[in-house]
């Protein structure tokens, strides 16, 4: 008998997962995927370059992130909710796993520049500190609306020495910072990485991402059974704009019997209203017009403002081995509430997105009482406070 494959193992020769994600790009940029590709699977298999990311990992980003009980918001719901703390790592979020690991590709790759993409701001913040640590020059592309709503995020990036360029074309949010960041690459591939903050663009980046996050899942995964006697939870939960956070969380329980649940935006899921497109060097689901026209995505939450999503998750859901799920604003800002009323836990309005979702669904018994539930705090919320603060007046 021969074991069925990995749902989330490596992409094909071409870099697609099913019949989603590839490499679509101009033809400048075909050598530096290319070379970008090589080096990935060279230091991957570096047990030297290993070594070094998981102690930067341990001693700067604060790795292990703990696992959370959540007591009052489990007898409240009536269930048993465990938050894997993500917003406790250097940087406040998840972003840093991520960024680290590229960095330390561009410094083998001899390239001395990072470019980032940002909607929250907090993949510009890790990529920033990362530049700092490593004292490469960075460039943040940020859409001009999110610039305003994440000013905090915007100081923080300009403190550590990079140069924020706020993007005012297009809807001015995460879509057009990706692209004035892809545009920047075409004229400085030769000295620059783009350091992609999420399971999104083109082949290799969203595999590459998916393997940098995965230590959030597996380290979930062992914590958890270490806890709890070998068991694994029933469902684990995510927000998901591109999903790197998902993506990571997943990697760790995909083998197990845990339903896997992702958690977008009502304004911006492109699972439930996404239709196969090819955006950003990859093709995937995304929100489009009849004519084939990329749609704005709205929401409450910068990190989540993205017509699209990741390759690998429009895989998963094919497959029907991870679910994905919306919730609205109004969702989201009483789910931020509850967590700091319960547990004084302030969340990033992105993990807010999978709160709201568990909430939703223990209230109608989706969820049966004594589920077992994993959510990934992916970021915490000091960055939102005003922006809620504003809303909730």
């Amino acid at each position: 008998m021969v074991a069925a494959p990995s749902p989330m193992g490596a992409p094909d020769a071409s870099g697609r997962f099913g019949s989603f994600g590839g490499r679509f790009v101009p033809e400048s940029l075909v050598p530096a995927c290319m070379e970008l590709e090589t080096a990935f699977s060279e230091a991957w298999a570096d047990a030297a370059f290993r070594a070094r990311l998981s102690s930067l990992l341990a001693s700067y980003a604060g790795r292990p992130t703990p696992i959370t009980e959540c007591p009052r918001l489990s007898a409240e719901l009536g269930l048993d909710i465990v938050l894997k703390r993500e917003d406790l790592a250097h940087t406040g979020s998840h972003k840093i796993n991520n960024v680290l690991g590229q960095a330390l590709l561009a410094e083998r790759m001899g390239k001395r520049r990072l470019i980032a993409e940002t909607g929250a701001g907090q993949h510009g913040v890790a990529t920033a500190t990362a530049a700092a640590y490593f004292g490469m020059q960075c460039a943040v592309f940020m859409g001009e609306v999110d610039v305003e709503r994440q000013a905090l995020n915007v100081f923080r990036m300009q403190l550590l020495g990079a140069t924020v360029h706020p993007v005012r074309s297009g809807s001015r949010t995460l879509k057009d910072a990706v692209n004035e960041a892809l545009r920047d690459w075409v004229a400085s591939v030769e000295t620059t990485h783009y350091c992609i903050g999420s399971v999104m663009g083109p082949h290799p980046y969203p595999f590459l991402v998916r393997e940098l996050q995965r230590v959030v899942g597996d380290e979930a995964r062992e914590q958890y059974r270490e806890r709890y006697e070998g068991a694994d939870p029933d469902v684990v939960v995510a927000c998901v704009g591109g999903g790197s956070n998902a993506a990571g969380t997943f990697a760790g329980f995909a083998e197990t019997a845990a339903r896997l649940v992702g958690v977008e935006a009502a304004g911006g899921s492109a699972v439930g209203h996404g239709v196969p497109g090819i955006v950003h060097g990859m093709r995937s689901l995304f929100l489009q017009d009849e004519e084939g026209q990329v749609l704005e995505a709205e929401s409450i939450s910068a990190g989540l403002d993205y017509p699209g999503i990741g390759p690998e998750h429009a895989h998963l859901a094919e497959l029907g081995r991870a679910s994905y799920e919306a919730v609205g604003d109004a969702e989201v800002l009483a789910a931020f509430q509850v967590l700091a009323r319960t547990e004084g836990i302030l969340p990033a309005l992105e993990p807010a997105h999978a709160l709201a979702w568990v909430i939703r669904a223990a209230r109608d018994k989706t969820l049966a009482p004594g589920t077992k539930v994993l959510l990934t705090m992916s970021g915490r919320g000091d960055k939102d406070v005003a922006q809620v603060k504003e809303m909730l007046a």
